[in-house]
């Protein structure tokens, strides 16, 4: 009812994949917790246009540590949910593999596979010709507009690729966020969807509670932003971010879907070389994205509400173009068929998990694009991050371990800083 007058812990602010899952694990730790998104439902957001790939190629070893974790619990999906909660996303391993290119070699990133454990294949281009048949394994960076007419001249060198086997890609990414709100719900968490929050109240340099559009007020010790593409303006709305070194910002998206003749049953690949990647899909189909490459035009934009949801011919032929190059019996159709998304992305495309200089006020931001992997963990890591801080921890000094439960392994959420500096080895890219 407007007006209404509630108590909780936590709020959460958004209620896709990454939302879902704060949620779950902070319900799961003993909070009472209010989800709030202003969508109809779960996951409706960028997360359902995800193309929901799970990989381990990163340039920090707490990214490494955290997606090789994070698959652990896509392979054991129903297990990690801990609650039955009706029909689940499915992780299919399809194998990953990562084409060479000049600004990732595979030399800068390697060592974290083995730091981490990830097991990996070396392919040269004779491999790679052989695993993934009527592959075009032709150099040809940079990657290039069509307009350019080197673009579409031969190759005169050969790359190979790294392969990672237990990646893949889970089939549908709104149910996985279904799926979680499911489980935080079973764990006492309430969701509220058609809600919008329009203040952010405090006192004392610390958050009260937030108020909606409808006029109620719910009162709470702790504010998690996880709210996609609207997390800047809620942080704007909150007061905070004046000690931030990295940004974050809505930028519009598309992904591709095209018909494949006889079906694709290849792994899924990234292709910094030509500035795409793509991945099967159910019948054989492709999903086709871009890495964005410095001759495309970046679609930010400061209103996420103002984007147009309908893909583009000019994007979609260029992505699809991009991929017949690699995949030369891929026909480019002539009309544009695929989703359109606002990420939330950082400066540097790596999240921001972390407290702010508002007392009580965390954020899970900058996660779109490359983030929708480590779903499993980010709810876990965020609750640890949330529980030591709110226990006097100082997290900007001594920045809080979290001990990933499956792996064992130990990861400095100091990567993840608000006031991190840029990571110089980072692709600048969807990559990480």
């Amino acid at each position: 009812m407007p007006g209404e007058r509630l108590s909780t812990d936590v709020v959460v602010i958004g209620a896709g994949v990454i939302g879902s899952s704060i949620a779950l694990e902070l319900a799961r730790a003993g909070h009472r917790v209010i989800a709030l998104d202003r969508a109809a439902g779960p996951g409706q957001g960028s997360t359902s246009a995800s193309s929901a790939i799970i990989r381990f190629n990163f340039s920090t070893a707490a990214g490494v540590a955290t997606a090789w974790e994070a698959h652990f619990g896509w392979l054991d999906w129903a297990g990690h949910l801990g609650h039955e909660v009706g029909d689940l996303a499915t992780f299919r391993k399809s194998g990953l593999v990562v084409l060479d290119v000049e600004a990732a070699p595979r030399t800068s990133w390697l060592p974290l596979f083995d730091e981490i454990g990830v097991p990996y294949e070396e392919w040269d281009s004779a491999t790679l010709a052989e695993r993934v048949p009527g592959i075009d394994v032709g150099r040809y960076w940079p990657p290039k507009r069509l307009d350019d007419e080197e673009f579409w001249e031969d190759a005169k060198r050969s790359l190979g690729g790294v392969y990672t086997p237990d990646a893949g890609y889970v089939s549908d990414p709104s149910l996985a966020a279904v799926n979680l709100a499911s489980a935080a719900s079973a764990c006492g968490a309430e969701f509220r969807f058609r809600s919008t929050v329009t203040a952010v109240e405090k006192a004392g340099g610390r958050v009260t509670s937030v108020r909606l559009s409808d006029g109620t007020r719910i009162p709470c010790a702790v504010v998690v932003n996880a709210a996609g593409p609207w997390s800047g303006a809620l942080n704007r709305l909150a007061g905070v971010g004046s000690d931030f070194t990295v940004g974050v910002r809505p930028m519009r998206q598309e992904v591709a879907h095209v018909p494949v003749p006889d079906g694709y049953r290849g792994p899924a690949v990234a292709d910094m070389d030509l500035g795409t990647y793509f991945r099967g899909e159910a019948g054989g189909a492709l999903l086709v994205g871009g890495t964005e490459p410095e001759c495309d035009p970046m679609q930010w934009t400061d209103d996420p509400d103002a984007v147009d949801i309908h893909p583009t011919a000019a994007v979609f032929e260029a992505q699809v173009t991009r991929a017949a190059r690699r995949l030369p019996c891929l026909p480019v159709p002539n009309r544009a068929r695929g989703v359109v998304g606002v990420y939330d992305v950082a400066d540097d495309w790596t999240p921001i998990y972390d407290r702010t200089e508002l007392d009580g006020f965390y954020v899970a931001i900058g996660t779109s694009g490359n983030q929708f992997k480590n779903a499993p963990v980010v709810g876990q890591l965020m609750t640890e991050l949330i529980n030591q801080v709110e226990s006097g921890a100082d997290h900007d000094a001594v920045p809080v371990r979290f001990r990933a439960p499956r792996t064992g392994l130990e990861i400095d959420l100091g990567a993840f800083s608000r006031k991190r500096n840029r990571n110089t080895a980072n692709s600048g890219t969807v990559m990480g």
